[in-house]
């Protein structure tokens, strides 16, 4: 450790330590615009400028290495004078717009002119002026209020991993643009909107939509893939307005995918505010007690019952839908599955995460099995790109498409496991050497057909050189694990397509083929495909909409919580169920949403422990059988900005592919 002094105070920090560093130990803030924590360090903005031991000049903070014994001063006359220079240079070109900037409120540079800046400037020659540039539906430009932080340029190469925004010319004529100024692709170009310290990088969807000062915050997770990436959600009213991130270092870190982000247009459109029954062929709207007694009277002659569970669906819901099958129904025909995939649930270890999301960039080598990290779970993809960074070599069985790394297709025939497993190819021999080892198996390996052998072959890989950590089921949904806990997975799904009442709660991914005289109940906060044949449409409560919780890919259970209203007489899931069990006399034991919540803990204690990694007692696993089968794998397409009824009811989602297709047909 070195010992400095900041201001009078002895801090020890570690060695490769910046001033600055040092005098965030000593509790002092400094002021910045280029550095950030999580990015390569520039020194362009000045503004962090300290005094060091004996040094002639002020110095900048963020790029000066501590040394032993340093004194570092803070708060001399020195300092406060070249921070005030430096604002007055960066306020010479800047449009001083803050009226009318979005990022008023929030912004970095109005903090920092509020303690350094003078009441005028001495420049009197004309402003720049600079062109707005085109990076697409998302990022609205305001290039006149740019600083040249650079923070986005850094953050597109190194965290992203795609170079689409970069620097031009020199000095003041520095001009921060996309090459060719196209639209900017990379799932998590949000993020650079968070990052400018000015409003040069606005979003474009939320422009002039609202003040800072005017929203209602409400901390929740994430919905729209199964990694639970920590947000806030921003409303007014009863409108939600936009989602930002919130640091979780053991999940998303600090950024969030462009569909967390955007998405959320799509909670106001398309949306069911009250009851419908089809009478004659037309939809008519009707009371719940309509629904509700329309729903018993096409249920009395039915023999047999399934009910499907969507994406979003959370625990809660998915428990309540559960016990109303078993006590109203006599029926366990419940599943969540989407399409024909098969999860392994003799152990939990089976179809989890097992690595962990904050560990998978300290792995040495990674395997993907019929999976996208990109576009199914964009921030595991993100660690996957930090680990390359650290040196680790990536291969994948099929092909997983366009990446923003480098990694090696070794086959696209399943029977390669068998291969590894036998050591007759090379990669089985890093493997082997591995010290860190994560395979991720993707759902488009899980297809029932072959599931078994892939996780018994895959366990066995593991075990053999004893990293069974390194078992990992990429999920693409928000509900699926917790579906899985709750034990909602059925022998056959052809079973509930062909039940004669069939109860779709917020299940849209499938396309449902109607059986003659078969009733079907449609239960859900939008208009999908599958509300169009139901027999009866009931209005639900989406996901920032309601209290809930969800399990993430890795097996953490995390709490959402409430941040709008629902439109019109629309209802939280578990009520609708409520009142489908009373008007038949049928006690579901729960009468409000925290008797649910316990009822499902008691008998799921696991679901009770928030935040929280679960424990796995590897020693005792099942490899299972791992005969070799030969299967071409296929890695299925994923339409990221359309994945679920929220992203596809979504404007700027809409908008988002329209323009990649578009961007493809031009590069044809």
């Amino acid at each position: 450790m070195i010992k400095v002094t900041v201001d009078d105070i002895e801090v020890e920090v570690e060695p490769g330590s910046t001033v600055l560093q040092a005098c965030e130990t000593a509790g002092k803030e400094i002021p910045r615009f280029c550095y950030h924590e999580r990015l390569s360090i520039a020194g362009n903005c000045r503004m962090c400028l300290v005094e060091v031991g004996k040094s002639p000049k002020p110095v900048a903070s963020c790029a000066m290495p501590v040394s032993n014994g340093q004194v570092i001063k803070t708060n001399t006359d020195m300092v406060k004078k070249a921070r005030e220079g430096v604002m007055e240079f960066l306020l010479i070109n800047h449009p001083l717009d803050c009226p009318i900037c979005d990022q008023g409120g929030e912004c970095d540079l109005q903090d920092q002119a509020f303690n350094y800046g003078g009441g005028r400037s001495r420049f009197e020659l004309n402003k720049r002026s600079v062109n707005q540039k085109y990076m697409g539906p998302l990022i609205k430009t305001h290039m006149n209020r740019c600083i040249h932080c650079t923070r986005c340029v850094r953050f597109s190469e190194e965290v992203a991993g795609i170079a689409e925004i970069g620097a031009i010319n020199r000095g003041e004529n520095m001009e921060i643009s996309t090459f060719l100024e196209k639209t900017v692709e990379s799932e998590l170009s949000g993020n650079v909107i968070d990052l400018c310290p000015v409003g040069a990088l606005t979003s474009k969807p939320y422009s002039y939509e609202a003040r800072p000062w005017e929203l209602n915050k409400v901390e929740t997770i994430d919905v729209m893939d199964a990694v639970g990436s920590n947000i806030r959600v921003d409303s007014k009213g009863w409108e939600v307005k936009r989602v930002l991130p919130r640091i979780n270092e053991e999940i998303n870190e600090e950024w969030i995918s462009d569909k967390t982000r955007y998405a959320c247009d799509g909670l106001l459109n398309n949306r069911i505010d009250t009851p419908y029954i089809k009478n004659k062929g037309k939809y008519q709207a009707v009371s719940w007690n309509e629904a509700i007694k329309f729903i018993n009277q096409n249920s009395k002659n039915k023999k047999n019952f399934g009910g499907l569970i969507g994406q979003l669906v959370d625990l809660e819901t998915s428990y309540a839908f559960k016990e109303l099958f078993k006590k109203l129904y006599n029926s366990e025909l419940v599943d969540f599955r989407q399409k024909d995939i098969l999860f392994d649930t003799s152990d939990e270890y089976n179809f989890i995460f097992n690595t962990s999301i904050n560990k998978i960039d300290q792995c040495d080598f990674i395997l993907l099995i019929g999976c996208n990290p990109r576009l199914e779970a964009t921030i595991v993809n993100y660690r996957i790109r930090k680990a390359v960074n650290n040196g680790c070599n990536v291969y994948s069985i099929g092909d997983p498409g366009e990446q923003n790394y480098n990694y090696k297709i070794i086959g696209n025939n399943i029977s390669v496991l068998d291969d590894l497993i036998h050591e007759k190819i090379s990669e089985s021999i890093v493997l082997k050497e591995a010290i860190n080892p994560a395979i991720i198996i993707g759902e488009s390996a899980l297809q029932s057909n072959i599931s078994n052998y892939v996780i018994s072959s895959v366990k066995y890989l593991l075990k053999k050189i004893n990293k069974l950590n390194g078992f990992n089921i990429l999920h693409q949904s928000a509900s699926n694990v917790g579906s899985l806990k709750l034990g909602l997975q059925t022998k056959n799904l052809n079973n509930i397509y062909d039940a004669e009442l069939l109860y779709l709660c917020n299940s849209d991914e499938i396309s449902i083929n109607k059986k003659e005289n078969q009733f079907i109940i449609y239960q859900g906060s939008h208009g999908g495909e599958n509300s169009k044949i139901a027999d009866v449409i009931l209005p639900s409560s989406s996901y920032v909409e309601k209290n809930g919780s969800f399990i993430n890919l890795e097996g953490r259970v995390q709490k959402s919580y409430k941040a709008s209203y629902p439109p019109g007489s629309a209802k939280d899931d578990w009520e609708i169920f409520l009142s489908i069990a009373e008007s038949n006399n049928i006690d579901l034991g729960f009468k409000d949403f925290d008797e649910l919540r316990n009822k499902m803990v008691s008998e799921f204690p696991s679901l009770g422990k928030y935040d929280k990694v679960p424990d796995i007692n590897f020693n005792n696993l099942i490899v299972g059988d791992h005969k070799k089968k030969d299967f071409q794998l296929i890695v299925n397409p994923v339409d990221y900005y359309q994945t679920n009824i929220i992203a596809r009811s979504s404007k700027t989602m809409n908008d988002c592919k329209n323009i990649k297709i578009r961007n493809k047909k031009i590069e044809a």
